[in-house]
């Protein structure tokens, strides 16, 4: 195992401080004080609101070998360099050997779908026969582990930490979601990518890029010589299609309408009315041949994602009918599209959609397939993009017949003031109910209330997330498992004199 004295070596800077114990072996790079342990290298970064050297008697608490951060430590060695973020994941990459260059790694990025094509990738090499990993906002999975992450993309040295994992219990291969923050913040520097994928671009996050010119080079800054051997690219807008032409490594182009992409998509059809939660089916055209797909998650904006997932694979060699029996054996996306389905004579979903792309992606289509009321829950996550909050409110009030507000995760801000802001964009519209109803699992409640055969729920915004947070306070909240409580209990609730409308049951 590395010491401290080769961390220094690595990084080319002397230890300060002590005491030292350069020959000690080292068993981790961590970022995180509250997982800090006997013999870790902890990266302490300066944050927005606290510094990780705050946490300075957690860490010899703990046991900590070195500290590496941009200052030196009171008490206990340490590496200053100029950017601890900087040397993350370089160093997490080195310390574990380089794990991503024993497989093949495949990223993913974009503004909305990157959590969906990660997922079909990693489908699409299981249904190639491969020993896939997966990496994503929504899941982390392969041999031995499964857990939900708490960011999209987790910091370096989780990153490097899982890959090794990955690389040490047999995976060849394995998906990754890059979200704009992790380029920004390093998070996946040290990782060799095999490829890198561009969805789609829309705004998002400008509370944090400022601009989407700068939104822009932070996805485009991925593919870039030193990262990824090959950039598969979405032609479908403007800034994929400039992207395509600005890279400098080889391209590989998908798109849903255009036949002179490299792969692209025909014959897409919608699911059946009758159809019972079931996808679109299309042809899919590479350059080694076609293969139909037949989805089973929902939503149209899934063919994409899939065309997505299909370039990636096929660009690595995998053929394209094995490729597309994998993706087409994918059945749920947790927190995309995902529908709660316990008996009752509605359609009941939970969706990630959390910006106008997103919904304009979602409910025209939900607005199509419910010849009944098309209900949206709908809210909007404190202390980012303030901007979007009365566009989602207008845009749920477009579509929809019912929009109930309530609070997703307001961070540090009021809530009520985020609500308002979200019930003032969807009353703007003029034609449809508003309610307020500031606990989410009184909204879920108020949402299905009275459903009938036909009508739609969707609760939007939060997907897979798990947590919601109050200042200081956290709340586990599972949007899904909460929906099917409602659901079931709204079925199962004694009728009302000869009718319970809910569920359509007599006396």
């Amino acid at each position: 195992m590395p010491t401290p004295a080769d961390v220094a070596a690595f990084l080319g800077t002397a230890i300060t401080g002590g005491p030292i114990e350069r020959r000690r072996p080292l068993r981790d790079v961590v970022d995180d004080s509250r997982t800090l342990g006997p013999g870790d290298v902890y990266m302490a970064f300066p944050g927005t609101h606290r510094h990780g050297l705050d946490f300075e008697d957690d860490a010899r608490r703990a046991g900590v070998a070195l500290v590496v951060s941009d200052r030196a430590a009171a008490h206990l060695p340490t590496v200053v360099v100029d950017d601890p973020r900087a040397v993350a994941g370089p160093l997490a990459a080195w310390f574990h050997g380089h794990p991503s260059r024993e497989m093949r790694v495949h990223g993913v990025t974009g503004t909305n779908g990157k959590s969906s094509t990660a997922a079909m990738v990693h489908a699409g090499l299981l249904g190639a026969d491969g020993r896939p990993g997966l990496l994503s906002g929504v899941e982390i999975t392969g041999p031995g582990i499964t857990t939900t992450p708490v960011r999209t993309t987790p910091e370096a040295a989780v990153v490097h930490r899982t890959l090794a994992h990955f690389a040490r219990t047999g995976c060849d291969s394995v998906a990754l979601e890059v979200s704009s923050h992790a380029a920004v913040h390093r998070r996946v520097d040290g990782v060799a990518f095999a490829s890198m994928t561009l969805t789609n671009l829309s705004p998002e996050h400008l509370d944090f890029h400022g601009t989407m010119e700068a939104y822009f080079r932070a996805k485009a800054s991925l593919f870039a010589q030193d990262r990824t051997e090959r950039a598969v690219v979405s032609v479908d807008d403007d800034h994929g299609r400039r992207l395509a032409r600005a890279v400098r490594v080889p391209v590989v182009t998908h798109s849903v309408t255009d036949p002179g992409a490299d792969v692209y998509a025909s014959e897409v059809r919608a699911p059946d009315a009758d159809a019972d939660h079931r996808g679109h089916r299309f042809t899919v055209h590479t350059a080694g041949g076609e293969a139909e797909i037949r989805l089973q998650v929902l939503g149209p904006h899934q063919v994409a994602d899939a065309v997505a997932a299909v370039a990636v694979l096929t660009a690595d060699d995998l053929p394209v009918d094995a490729a597309a029996e994998g993706i087409s054996a994918l059945r749920t996306i947790s927190g995309r599209c995902e529908p709660v389905s316990v008996g009752q004579p509605f359609t009941a979903l939970v969706d990630y959609m959390h910006n106008v792309a997103g919904q304009l992606a979602t409910l025209p289509f939900l607005r199509s397939r419910t010849p009944g009321r098309l209900v949206v829950v709908i809210g909007a996550t404190g202390d980012r993009d303030p901007a979007k909050r009365r566009p989602i409110g207008a845009t749920a009030a477009a579509w929809a017949d019912l929009v109930v507000v309530t609070d997703e995760s307001p961070g540090t801000e009021d809530p009520a003031a985020i609500r308002a802001e979200v019930r003032a964009g969807a009353e703007a519209a003029g034609h449809v109910q508003v309610l307020e109803v500031p606990d989410r699992d009184s909204a879920l409640r108020t949402a299905v209330s009275g459903l009938r055969r036909g009508d739609t729920v969707v609760v939007a915004g939060r997907g897979s997330d798990r947590r919601q947070v109050f200042g200081d306070k956290v709340i586990h909240f599972d949007d899904h498992a909460r929906l099917v409580i409602a659901v079931e209990d709204e079925c199962s609730a004694p009728a009302i004199g000869t009718i319970q409308i809910g569920c359509a049951r007599r006396t």
